[in-house]
Formats: C-alpha cells, sequence, structure tokens
C-alpha cells in the first residue's frame, strides 16, 4: 500500500484530533508526575475504512484497537504491509473459534476472560509459533450483560492461564459501568494489577483517558474522540 496522505494538512479534522488527544494524553500525565511516554494511545479505528485510518498511520500513529477478528482480517493485513512497528490490539470480545485467526493477526489480545479462551489460545499460540502480549479483561461493574471476569474470580483465571495454559499475562483492562464514575474502577483495576505483580494497565476512553492517566493506565483506547462518532 501507498501512503499518500499529509500529516501536515490542517484540513484533516482526524489529524487534528489526533494531534490534541496526544497533547491532552501528556498533559496528563505530568499532572499526575509521570513521563508523557509512560503512556501510549490505542487508537480505536473499528468499523472505520481503511482510507480514514490510513493518514494516522502517515502521521506516525502506530498502535491502533479492532473489536472483530473478521473486521479486522479484511483490513489490516493491507494497511499494515510493509510498516513492521505497527501493533494491533484486539479489545472486544473474542469466541474460541476465533482464537487462532486472532492469534495470527494481533500483537496484543486485551480481552480474555475466561478459562475456555485462555485454553484455545494457548492451544493456537503452540500451533502458529506466534506469542501475542495478553490482557485479562476484568468486569470492574459486574455487569451481568459484560464480558471479563469478576474482580473476585481474577486470581484463579490468572492462575489458570499461568499454571494450565503457560501463558503470560501482560496486562488488565476494563470498561467502567457507563452510568458509573470510572475513578473506582479504574482504582480497583490498579490495585489489581498491583496485588498479581502486573504492569500494563488499558483503560480509560474517549471521555475518560485523561482520569485513566491518573490513576496508573499504560494504553488508553480513543476512538470516538479521533474519529468522531460512528
Amino acid at each position: 500500500m501507498v501512503l499518500q496522505a499529509n500529516e501536515n494538512d490542517g484540513s484533516n479534522p482526524v489529524l487534528m484530533n489526533w494531534h490534541r488527544i496526544q497533547a491532552e494524553m501528556a498533559q496528563a500525565a505530568r499532572d499526575s508526575g509521570r513521563e508523557p511516554d509512560a503512556v501510549r494511545l490505542v487508537c480505536v479505528s473499528k468499523t472505520f475504512e481503511a482510507a480514514q485510518v490510513q493518514p494516522l498511520i502517515v502521521a506516525g500513529q502506530r498502535i491502533f484497537g479492532e473489536n472483530r477478528v473478521q473486521e479486522a482480517a479484511g483490513k489490516w493485513p493491507l494497511l499494515r504491509a510493509g510498516i513492521p512497528d505497527i501493533e494491533l490490539h484486539l479489545i472486544g470480545p473474542l469466541q474460541s473459534n476465533k482464537a487462532r485467526e486472532a492469534v495470527e493477526l494481533f500483537d496484543v489480545i486485551e480481552t480474555v476472560d475466561r478459562p475456555k479462551i485462555a485454553k484455545a489460545l494457548s492451544e493456537a499460540m503452540a500451533q502458529t509459533s506466534k506469542s501475542p502480549r495478553l490482557y485479562v479483561q476484568v468486569n470492574t461493574g459486574s455487569e451481568p450483560q459484560k464480558a471479563g471476569v469478576l474482580p473476585g474470580d481474577a486470581a484463579a483465571l490468572l492462575d489458570y492461564c499461568q499454571r494450565d495454559c503457560g501463558l503470560k499475562i501482560a496486562g488488565l483492562m476494563c470498561i467502567p459501568p457507563a452510568d458509573q464514575q470510572a475513578s473506582p474502577h479504574f482504582a480497583m483495576l490498579a490495585q489489581l494489577a498491583k496485588r498479581f505483580g502486573i504492569h500494563e494497565l488499558s483503560m480509560g476512553m474517549s471521555a475518560d483517558f485523561a482520569l485513566a492517566i491518573q490513576l496508573g493506565a499504560t494504553h488508553v483506547r480513543v476512538g470516538s474522540a479521533i474519529f468522531g462518532h460512528r
């Protein structure tokens, strides 16, 4: 793919938003006594076409998040061709029958949430010799309709991943309830990470990424604040 977008094109609102988000992230990090480069932006490109994503790649964005394996498979092989440092995150729920495809496509899988998925990923990684970084998704609000392991069950899942499946868990991820203050959920995830000796925290989205950074996020997932509403 030939990348032709101009990162200095002030008429592109996506690029203008991207620069603004980066500046706000850096300020939030400094305000909390952290280095700006301690927090990485996962640009959530789900549902957006390759042509909308391409200018960000040209401008230097390298970490992207997708919700669905099938959508990502149809978009990213061409987008990332010749750009080896792109890092693709799966941030949506994973079905066990998509585990091998996910392992082959993604560099980070953020949504390990039950033993069945852990086992499927372990088998897929053994078959493909690929080892994406893995995060456990925690349902900090204990919402029945939402994916993620319950906080009280996180220790057992982490133990199963590591002891029974031979998986290394690099991070934790959460999506706080939409109708609640996010800060207690971010604080809970940070406490769990500290308890289990986990260093990567994916938390915070368009509306609350600055707060997540203040509470220890290493990755924030921002989509609508960059691309606009879908």
